[in-house]
């Protein structure tokens, strides 16, 4: 458990985007601070070209300092699958700390779950920390929780959200909270209550894990809950399909009794998508999830529409960790 005056690493294990958009970052790190915890960077924090080893390297650091007692990613990427194989188990395991981060960050959270190490999905200091305006209850609250008070979190529905990404070059837009949709609740889908460990995570990550032969889910491991979210590049619903075939196809979907799936990001800076179209694309990847599981997995438990992705608020899932789903109730227990 981190306690209020602690040491905290602040890393960058995909990349240091701090340098290209320092203003959310600082305003992240001052977050940080009022929740009275202590931001330690790393060389490669806010340096943007770093190599896969000099990443590895501020990682083994961070493990290694015993005043570190949490790490936390300052934002995601696209490249933290070549920092993977530089990693080096032992050091992770001498002094295990949570580690926060999510979107690319699921190759170290899936790392640390392969070891038995504490880690949540959630939390980035440039986006949740550094939202424009405050932080929103929602992610604080889950966020104070996962960091401070072990014990049972119920996830709740937004009241509202969005996905509208706001340009972090504009200073107005880190001095206001960004406007909000009208919640949506979640969708449910089966009756048996659930409960079992967590895993997941980015669905396009998992994809590349995959692929480049890092995945690390245990070969022996049935049951508990599948989670899973997409990425501010949209995957388009017939790629979301085919990478759930894909798992389906390597016997990784019917592990599960149940699948927790994110409010799809249905909108970005780089796909500007009108209201009617952001519909089409969240009903269009319901419909792949659907199709997929009842493939592979039709009775499984599904509930989808969970605040546990790319769009804000963000509520912290405890990689590895166990949950409780209870469909007669709609109601959802993490345990941080």
């Amino acid at each position: 458990m981190v306690q209020p005056g602690d040491r905290v690493a602040i890393v960058s294990p995909s990349g240091g985007l701090p340098e290209l958009f320092p203003a959310p970052y600082e305003l992240g790190l001052e977050r940080l601070r009022s929740f009275g915890l202590e931001p330690v960077e790393y060389p490669t924090t806010r340096k943007l070209g770093t190599t896969p080893q000099e990443r590895a390297a501020d990682l083994h650091a961070a493990w290694s300092d015993p005043t570190i007692r949490a790490v936390i990613a300052s934002i995601g990427g696209d490249d933290q699958l070549t920092v993977l194989k530089h990693l080096e188990p032992a050091i992770f395991q001498a002094d295990p700390k949570p580690f926060f981060g999510y979107s690319d960050n699921t190759n170290l959270l899936n790392f640390l779950y392969s070891l038995g190490l504490p880690a949540f999905h959630g939390g980035s200091v440039m986006v949740q920390f550094g939202r424009g305006g405050a932080m929103h209850p929602d992610s604080e609250r889950s966020l104070r929780a996962a960091l401070f008070t072990p014990g049972d979190f119920e996830l709740t529905p937004a009241s509202g959200w969005t996905d509208h990404d706001r340009d972090w070059a504009d200073p107005v837009n880190l001095e206001t909270e960004p406007p909000m949709f009208p919640g949506t609740g979640w969708t449910w889908q089966g009756s048996a209550p659930v409960s079992g460990r967590l895993w997941g995570g980015c669905l396009e990550i998992l994809d590349w894990q995959l692929s480049a032969n890092r995945w690390m889910l245990p070969t022996d491991s049935y049951g508990g809950v599948l989670f899973l979210e997409t990425s501010e590049e949209l995957p388009n619903s017939e790629m979301v399909y085919r990478i759930l075939r894909n798992f389906g196809e390597r016997g990784l979907l019917e592990r599960f009794d149940a699948v927790l799936w994110a409010r799809p990001k249905s909108w970005s800076l780089d796909h500007r998508f009108t209201a009617e179209e952001s519909v089409a694309y969240v009903t269009g990847q319901y419909l792949a999830v659907d199709r997929a599981l009842m493939e592979y997995n039709p009775s499984a438990v599904v509930v989808k529409g969970l605040d546990i992705g790319h769009t804000d608020p963000q509520q912290v899932l405890p990689y590895g960790g166990q949950v409780r789903i209870d469909p007669a109730a709609e109601r959802i227990t993490v345990t941080y």
